[in-house]
């Protein structure tokens, strides 16, 4: 079995495939020099790893904006120029991911990594307000950010806004208190594809620049709602679907590993955690589409962990332990494994506080 002593980190991340350019969910362990990434055989990671990224030599983009539709990437590109894309399952666990790396590339370089602590811990978004809301209000018809055309270097982009527009906007809406913490929240908007830069000099600025300069105060630096917001806004099915069970607070989401229902095969999942109304959701990681595969109430729910020794009741495949069962008032078990006991021990606090 391949020695891992030294762990750094590990967890779940999707990774885009080298030559079909398909996503799929692999085990990552951080190390001192390397990432080794593991495939899954049933609920239980292979002994051997799938393949390694040696990181002397690595350069690191976070975020990496080059996929519209996932915008928790993280880009490697090793000395040899081979890029590797991996995909998060939120903002925190990707800009963690990247510290960590950061830290593992720059071993005995402790400045990029404390600039890196600096853009983390550098502005926090209040917890009862959400980027959708914010964008909700952007959108307002008589005090949202006013869409004009603008014109760079012969082109005209309608229903468009200047990166110094949307500061002030920021401001004045009291959704922050400078000029600073706006950039960074403009920042989150685009990173979460919420706004996307159009023309030469935005685009180049995403493109190029560093962590503190890919969103420009500029009124030259031109910026659009995204195309991915629109078609989420128009897609009258999946508003009329989700509109009340989705619009809870957030409380814990992450990657855990799930027994399906009727082949009884394990996959994993990126599951989402909603209070008022509780909802626990959970989506295929490897889709584009920012839709629930699947979900239900935790009204009336019951929840526990399941005993590590042996294979559990209704429990199929060769699973690694962690497992934790919820029955719904309907009856239904949904067996489902987390990737550590701490892990398991959280989302069963989070999910008992919600039923």
């Amino acid at each position: 079995m391949q020695d891992v002593s030294g762990i750094l980190k590990e967890g779940f991340l999707v990774k885009r495939g080298h030559i079909v350019h398909n996503w799929k969910a692999r085990w990552f362990v951080l190390l001192q020099d390397k990432l080794l990434y593991y495939k899954l055989d049933g609920g239980r990671k292979e002994p051997s790893p799938k393949g390694r990224i040696i990181l002397d030599g690595c350069t690191i983009t976070c975020p990496c904006l080059e996929y519209e539709n996932r915008p928790l990437v993280i880009k490697l590109k090793t000395k040899t120029s081979t890029e590797y894309f991996l995909e998060s399952c939120s903002r925190e666990e990707r800009d963690s991911w990247a510290l960590d790396i950061t830290g593992a590339i720059h071993a005995g370089h402790p400045v990029q990594v404390q600039q890196l602590h600096r853009m983390k811990n550098s502005f926090k978004l209040p917890s009862n307000i959400s980027l959708n809301h914010i964008v909700d209000k952007m959108h307002d018809n008589s005090n949202g950010i006013k869409l004009i055309p603008n014109m760079e270097q012969g082109n005209t982009y309608k229903e468009s806004f200047t990166g110094s527009a949307l500061v002030d906007w920021l401001i004045s809406s009291n959704f922050v208190a400078s000029r600073f913490e706006a950039v960074t929240l403009a920042s989150m908007l685009m990173e979460e594809n919420f706004i996307k830069p159009v023309g030469a000099r935005s685009t180049e600025a995403m493109r190029n620049g560093d962590l503190a300069e890919q969103f420009l105060d500029d009124s030259t630096a031109l910026y659009m709602f995204a195309e991915s917001y629109k078609r989420k806004l128009g897609s009258r099915e999946e508003l009329h679907l989700h509109i009340l069970e989705l619009s809870g607070t957030i409380v814990n989401q992450g990657y855990l590993v799930k027994q399906g229902h009727k082949r009884k095969n394990w996959k994993v999942r990126r599951f989402v955690l909603r209070a008022d109304p509780a909802f626990l959701h959970y989506y295929d990681p490897t889709k584009e589409e920012n839709r629930p595969v699947g979900g239900f109430s935790l009204r009336g729910c019951l929840v526990s962990a399941l005993e590590d020794n042996g294979v559990p009741t209704g429990v199929k495949g060769n699973v690694q332990g962690n497992l934790f069962k919820i029955i719904t008032k309907n009856d239904i078990h949904y067996y489902i494994q987390a990737s550590s006991k701490a892990e398991r021990a959280q989302w069963i606090e989070a999910i008992k506080r919600l039923t």
